[in-house]
């Protein structure tokens, strides 16, 4: 047995040897349940819980044991607790070689601090050379919204450059293109794995984002986070789905490389926000790359149960969360190479195991409850997008998928963050349960961060069914000690000094009192839809209403 797992499984008899607290009331979810949990999937005996790294053993075998204890039924594949995840791990090797050469002149960029670039496929070896440069703008085609920045220009053989964000996150007043993506409201247009589907479906070769904070809504240091490693799932035809080299530019290099092109980027910036944008080829300006590639195909889990419905058991609401983490990565400055991923997302876990021990001891509802802990949404939400693709529940009579990622440690507050406010009628069922515990609801208050598309619960949310996400960092919550003036300070020191960092570990001086309400909150509003007859649905203009009501015939 590898010594790891040795560990996680000691953890976990430790754990299931914890002095019983009160068994639950059906709507009472507890802090000290929800920090033991975490303490335990944040240990570092599970090595940052990286989709088959050394501590996924030990992470799936302790969520399927509380599944067990709790007389759930297993709901993976061939009627097992878990659903098997083909991914393929790739890994640059040191001493790859990234170069720009501009009006004349080379420059070698410096990995980590200048670029972080990868390939999803399966090589051995990348080789790019002097390959040319094309800016594409935000590289949108939306013909529902009258706009296509790249106006039939082939692609094939080149290197889109990209700006994260969609065409109006800096609209000025007046513009053409401002409130036609939602203003600062990110659509999935915004999102840097839409811009690299698109190049893949151009033909390009290469595809680099401009990092810009603003725009992507999270540091340069987010996007190293991954320390070089990426993930994808199996694919029939990487080549067709991926280009060559993908990846992101800091800012100063993006600028640095269209002045010796002759260009001005905040010029181009300011075109790129017209309808009327073309590619720019940036003139004799090339990119070449060249790294070796460790190529792993990998199996991950999903762990997947249910409570069975008493009377309509085909029909269910889904609880969700993520297990993975980043596993190790570069000292911090302790000297801790563990990416725990307490609060990302240890405690949505614990949250869903939690909400499965409260329904556990209440009378059985009517539709099926369903339990989900996902792998690789790090890696870009792939379990959850794997099971959306092979589920073992029905999308069509799913009611509604419930998500937690990231729960505030902060302590209680007045109100609950929703990401995604507007979206579905779920809002006002999340309202009323609310009301219940005398708070009220703040939408996320950075629509801009796209937050919407970057958890698991859009996996599910693309093929049409109605989703609520509750995300702590979507914004500073109303704390009763400090108001939301402590809750922000609350998100700009997580998020400053520990989102995806050796920093993001259980802490025995969390106050988990309102994440616990958090969990109730999901408690009531599933209990209530589990026990009812309705069907919630996307508001108008939502991009995901068509795709519902195609599945109509199949709810009654």
């Amino acid at each position: 047995m590898h010594i790891l797992r040795a560990f996680a499984l000691a953890i976990l008899a430790t754990a299931a040897a914890l002095p019983s607290l009160a068994q639950p009331s059906a709507t009472v979810i507890s802090p000290e349940r929800l920090s033991a949990h975490v303490k335990v999937l944040a240990d570092a005996s599970l090595a940052g819980r990286a989709p088959g790294g050394p501590g996924e053993a030990g992470t799936v075998d302790y969520i399927v044991a509380q599944f067990k204890a709790l007389g759930l039924a297993p709901a993976g594949d061939a009627g097992g607790w878990t659903q098997a995840v083909p991914m393929v791990r790739f890994q640059v090797q040191p001493g790859a070689a990234f170069t720009l050469t501009a009006g004349g002149q080379s420059r070698a960029l410096t990995e980590t601090r200048e670029i972080m670039a990868w390939t999803q496929r399966p090589l051995a070896h990348v080789q790019l050379a002097a390959a040319p440069l094309v800016f594409v703008g935000y590289g949108v085609t939306a013909p529902e919204r009258g706009w296509d920045d790249f106006k039939g220009y082939d692609l094939k053989g080149k290197v889109a450059v990209f700006l994260i964000n969609d065409p109006d996150f800096e609209a000025k007043p007046g513009e053409a293109v401002a409130g036609r993506f939602g203003g600062k409201a990110a659509t999935y247009y915004a999102r840097w794995t839409y811009k690299y589907e698109e190049a893949a479906r151009r033909g390009a070769i290469g595809a680099l984002i401009v990092h810009e904070t603003a725009g992507a809504a999270y540091e340069w240091s987010v996007v190293t986070a991954s320390n070089g490693d990426s993930y994808d799932v199996v694919r029939a035809s990487p080549e067709a789905d991926k280009p060559l080299v993908q990846g992101w530019i800091q800012r100063d290099v993006a600028v640095d490389l269209f002045m010796r092109s002759g260009l001005d980027f905040e010029t181009l910036k300011a075109a790129a926000r017209t309808p009327a944008f073309r590619p720019v080829e940036l003139k004799g300006a090339t990119f070449a790359a060249d790294f070796a590639v460790h190529v792993d195909n990998i199996v991950s889990h999903n762990v997947i149960a249910t409570l069975p419905g008493a009377r309509r058991p085909a029909e269910s609401v889904m609880f969700a969360a993520h297990w993975d983490a980043f596993g190790i990565g570069p000292a911090d400055a302790t000297g801790d190479t563990v990416r725990h991923g307490a609060a990302d997302d240890a405690i949505g876990v614990a949250g869903v195991i939690e909400l499965a021990r409260a329904f556990s001891y209440a009378p059985r509802t009517e539709r099926t409850l369903a339990f989900a802990a996902w792998t690789g949404e790090e890696r870009g939400l792939l379990g959850s997008e794997y099971w959306a693709s092979h589920p073992t529940l029905p999308l069509a009579t799913t009611a509604a998928n419930l998500t937690m990622d990231v729960l505030q440690t902060a302590g209680p507050s007045r109100d609950v963050v929703l990401v995604g406010a507007g979206q579905n009628s779920l809002d006002a069922d999340l309202a009323r349960a609310a009301a219940g515990q005398h708070r009220t609801v703040t939408p996320d208050a950075r629509p801009e961060r796209a937050l919407n598309y970057r958890a698991d619960h859009f996996s599910v949310a693309r093929r049409g069914v109605p989703t609520l996400l509750l995300m702590g960092i979507g914004g500073g919550a109303d704390l009763v000690d400090g108001g939301r003036a402590a809750g922000d300070r609350w998100v700009a020191d997580y998020t400053d000094r520990c989102y995806h960092k050796p920093c993001d570990d259980w802490s025995p001086a969390w106050d988990l009192r309102g994440a616990a309400a958090d969990v109730a909150l999901l408690f009531d509003l599933g209990d209530d839809l589990a026990n009812s007859s309705r069907w919630p649905d996307w508001n108008a203009g939502s991009e995901f209403k068509a795709t519902r009501a195609r599945t109509a015939a199949q709810r009654r």
